[in-house]
């Protein structure tokens, strides 16, 4: 779509939300002074006028003239205040409705009593429709506050998730060997350098004896790793860092002046995983041998289910050669991969790393509890799954895209011990 077209139609949008949410602001100060009125009037209008403005400069400026912190701060505001819009209109429109329907029903019956009027003398009475008006604008009031709460906390909120999975066939040699997964660094995001840092010192404190990385290291661009490379070095473990490529490192979704400038980003991305110490797996595998047994690490880039994400994996390339494995761990970014081909073709992989979903940063986990909006698209979409006697993790991510924090679904370090049963 044009992009004209698109800013119009989107701005319309916002203002047929605001044009809407103000009836519900005009009640609220019915009763106040001429002079506060305006005072309301005018900061409601001056916030919308502030958010269009941003909205204009997130569209049409240069992505390099605003800088992470700029683009992080526009996507934070318009994200926070429309969604929050969003809730006050669904009670505006319910209220509405009501009215119509008593109003047609009146119109058909000649019964005038369905249509709301003032108790006469009681100065405390309140009209369903002014109840439902201030109602809405409460609720507008509890997203705001939440999703604020969850950019200036929940981004950096990080949480060790602590987990045992027990295998019938792991060598005695590995029993206990313990296994930390970070994915979704999206690194383009970040505005938080020394949270961030605070991240990484949780991770290397739990002395894992190696670690996974399992895709988007950055939003798009090799370039959005150079504040944060001397970061991320510092992730090492005894036996290894390995990691693989998720659908963001391909630049698939930022436009280009060339397909080899294209070409050259991902070059230069899998560059800086080597700079870092980091044994990027591009479809392959590695042995760690103790004694005489050996368990196997896969590689595969990304490969998704879904129609939208590439299929640039070749797990049959991968899986080649780790045969005599005692135990077989993949990486792969995107959680759909296990069921589409790792279950019904690769039977012998006894654990799949995931990320991908990242919990869709929004949701509910409280003790067995667990719900997100992102359930609906992907089975699997965090933690521990099992199936035909294979597992699948799937991690909720390190940091974040889009909304620049996180509310409920906090981002995970997660540290796996594996055990012989």
């Amino acid at each position: 779509m044009n992009k004209i077209v698109l800013v119009t139609l989107l701005t319309t949008i916002f203002l047929l939300l605001d044009c809407y949410v103000f009836q519900a602001v005009k009640v609220l100060v019915e009763s106040s002074s001429l002079s506060l009125k305006k005072i309301t009037y005018s900061i409601y209008w001056g916030f919308t006028a502030f958010s269009l403005l941003l909205f204009f400069i997130y569209r049409f400026a240069p992505a390099d003239s605003l800088g992470i912190k700029g683009r992080t701060f526009i996507t934070g505001w318009l994200a926070v205040t429309y969604f929050s819009k969003f809730f006050a209109i669904l009670f505006l429109f319910f209220d509405d409705l009501g009215r119509l329907v008593r109003w047609v029903i009146q119109k058909f019956t000649g019964n005038a009593q369905l249509i709301e009027n003032p108790v006469s003398g009681n100065s405390n009475y309140i009209s369903r429709s002014e109840f439902m008006m201030k109602a809405s604008l409460i609720a507008g009031a509890v997203p705001f506050v939440g999703l604020s709460y969850g950019i200036l906390s929940g981004a950096h909120d990080y949480r060790i998730r602590r987990i045992t999975v027990k295998l019938p066939n792991l060598p005695k040699e590995f029993d206990g060997i313990k296994i930390g997964q970070i994915s979704d660094v999206h690194s383009g995001s970040f505005f938080n350098k020394t949270a961030v840092k605070g991240g990484v010192e949780m991770l290397l404190r739990e002395k894992p004896d190696m670690i996974f990385f399992t895709g988007d290291l950055v939003n798009n661009r090799a370039s959005e790793m150079e504040t944060y490379q001397p970061i991320f070095e510092k992730v090492k473990a005894p036996f290894g860092v390995f990691s693989t490529l998720g659908n963001h490192d391909y630049g698939d979704y930022a436009t280009w002046d060339s397909l080899e400038a294209k070409r050259q980003n991902l070059k230069n991305l899998i560059t800086i995983h080597k700079q870092m110490g980091w044994d990027i797996l591009m479809d392959e595998n590695r042995n760690l041998i103790m004694g005489n047994e050996k368990i196997s690490i896969i590689g595969i880039q990304n490969w998704g289910a879904k129609a939208r994400f590439p299929k640039y994996g070749n797990l049959q390339k991968a899986h080649e050669s780790t045969q005599d494995s005692s135990v077989k761990l993949l990486l792969s970014h995107d959680p759909s991969h296990w069921d589409a081909e790792v279950l019904e073709k690769f039977k012998d992989v006894d654990i799949m790393f995931a990320g991908h979903t990242h919990g869709m940063q929004f949701g509910v986990e409280i003790g067995n509890l667990k719900w997100s909006p992102v359930q609906y698209m992907y089975e699997q979409w965090a933690g521990l799954y099992e199936k035909q006697q294979q597992y699948l993790y799937v991690n909720r991510g390190f940091g974040y895209i889009g909304f620049p924090g996180r509310v409920g679904i906090l981002p995970e370090i997660t540290i796996m011990e594996l055990k012989k049963s």
